[in-house]
């Protein structure tokens, strides 16, 4: 088999465990292909070959020493730049830290780096991850792999567009409003956003509010999978952390669409608007899993919370910065922050509360479906210089946020999502149905995407 930047990252590692080709090697490999679209793409960011290739260098020592290597020993890697890595440029998207350098990892990126990966840079975020279109006043903006005239979505783009092309085998994110499903969707990738609690975040401004989550991102199932197996497990730093440990969800998987119970959706029951083609795509999925009934839960009270909650984060983490420099934030964030200025702590409370009720409401669904199946994204990818879809169907889309309620209203419920390439738009654009599980059925979830993927494929 001739290794390629396509092939599977499972099949890349094992390469490099076998000693079939050398970290160098295949460090270039991506390189090449770096070289080659990142100056139209835009996805790979503070990119720096030389450190790279002294630390792809350092793995095969490591490999040639006899010593045990981790599961992503010798892969190049690049991390989201709203990720610490210690020792290299972390901006945020903003340029308020377009100098920041931290001196520790953070703990996804602990994890990921004692796996064993060659880190080449960051991934391209919009600023302070918040938005699901990805570009910023230091960088610019990230383009469509598929079509570069079209967004790449976000705030995870710059890694899904960076996987689409063959820049990277693997790549992490972070999901708030639909960060790692929206992308993923957009460019024809694979994204988790895991349970509450399955892949642990440390250091945190409040290690309580959990509407953002890490989790991982891959061109199929099993990567994925592999990926998360590095990033789960408990910490003793993250009190909130699930207890089962990261190698209950390593490959492979061997999940079957046979006797599963599912509940099918495009709208919620009309809960939001849903672009006609994606809305055909989407219901064109029940022929894949072979039964499904028309049902979903009721989500009524999820616009509300997450709005609250998010406006309720972002004003904490970013108030008193807004404070200061007025004039340094995108404007659809400034509102955001300054929305969270408004609240009372009775808005808060209701938002929680809220938020109860529909992870009590979720876990009652799941009590007679098994996975519920709805879009991802309620449009195809839209045009890149646009900052949001202002419109959808003829219906107007008022902020940034309007267009994202298929994925932010499953963030409020604690569930785990994953986003599935699916079908194409007439004009070739991807689109990923999205696939809802229990909490803390991560395997389980994993395992319906990879017999989807399959049926896919079949």
């Amino acid at each position: 088999m001739t290794l390629t930047v396509e092939s599977t990252a499972r099949d890349q590692a094992a390469a490099v465990r076998r000693r079939e080709i050398s970290a160098r090697e295949l460090l270039e490999l991506h390189l090449a292909r770096i070289a080659k679209r990142n100056p139209l793409l835009n996805a790979i960011v503070s990119l720096d070959e030389e450190r790279a290739r002294e630390g792809a260098l350092a793995a095969d020592e490591a490999l040639a020493s006899g010593v045990e290597v981790g599961p992503l020993h010798g892969l190049p890697f690049a991390f989201k730049d709203t990720h610490e890595v210690a020792g290299w440029r972390t901006t945020y998207g903003s340029p308020l830290f377009a100098d920041h350098v931290p001196d520790r990892d953070e703990l996804l990126v602990e994890r990921v780096r004692r796996a064993g990966v060659v880190v080449i840079g960051k991934t391209n975020v919009p600023e302070f991850a918040a938005g699901s279109h990805t570009f910023n006043t230091l960088f610019g903006t990230t383009l469509n792999p598929v079509d570069p005239s079209r967004s790449a979505g976000g705030s995870s783009g710059g890694a899904a567009c960076a996987l689409a092309s063959g820049m990277v085998p693997l790549a992490d994110g972070s999901d708030m409003g639909g960060s790692l499903r929206n992308p993923a969707s957009f460019c024809g990738v694979v994204g988790l956003r895991p349970s509450l609690g399955r892949v642990p975040e440390w250091p945190q401004s409040n290690q309580w509010e959990t509407t953002s989550v890490g989790g991982p991102m891959a061109r199929n199932v099993g990567d994925l999978a592999l990926l998360l197996s590095v990033l789960a497990g408990p910490d003793p730093r993250a009190p909130l952390a699930l207890g089962d440990s990261g190698s209950s969800f390593a490959p492979p998987l061997s999940g079957s669409l046979s006797g599963l119970r599912v509940a099918l959706s495009v709208d919620l029951g009309g809960a939001f608007e849903v672009d006609d083609e994606v809305a055909a795509i989407v219901s064109s999925s029940a022929s894949v899993f072979g039964s499904v009934d028309s049902a979903h839960p009721d989500l009524s009270e999820a616009d509300d919370t997450f709005r609250t909650l998010r406006a309720w984060h972002f004003q904490a983490r970013f108030g008193a910065l807004l404070a200061e420099h007025p004039d340094a934030f995108k404007q659809s964030l400034a509102d955001n922050i300054r929305l969270g200025e408004a609240l009372t702590g009775a808005d808060v409370a209701r938002a929680y509360a809220q938020r109860t009720t529909l992870s009590e409401r979720m876990r009652e669904f799941f009590s007679s479906y098994d996975v519920l199946v709805l879009p991802v994204s309620q449009v195809p990818p839209f045009p890149a210089d646009q900052e949001f879809p202002t419109s959808i169907n003829g219906q107007p889309m008022a902020t940034y946020l309007d267009w994202m309620r298929a994925a932010y209203f499953i963030t409020v419920t604690g569930c785990p999502a994953i986003s599935v390439p699916f079908g194409h738009t007439a004009s070739g654009l991807p689109v990923g149905i999205q696939i809802v599980a229990a909490h803390g059925r991560d395997r389980f979830l994993l395992e319906v995407a990879a017999a989807f993927e399959a049926a896919v494929a079949g």
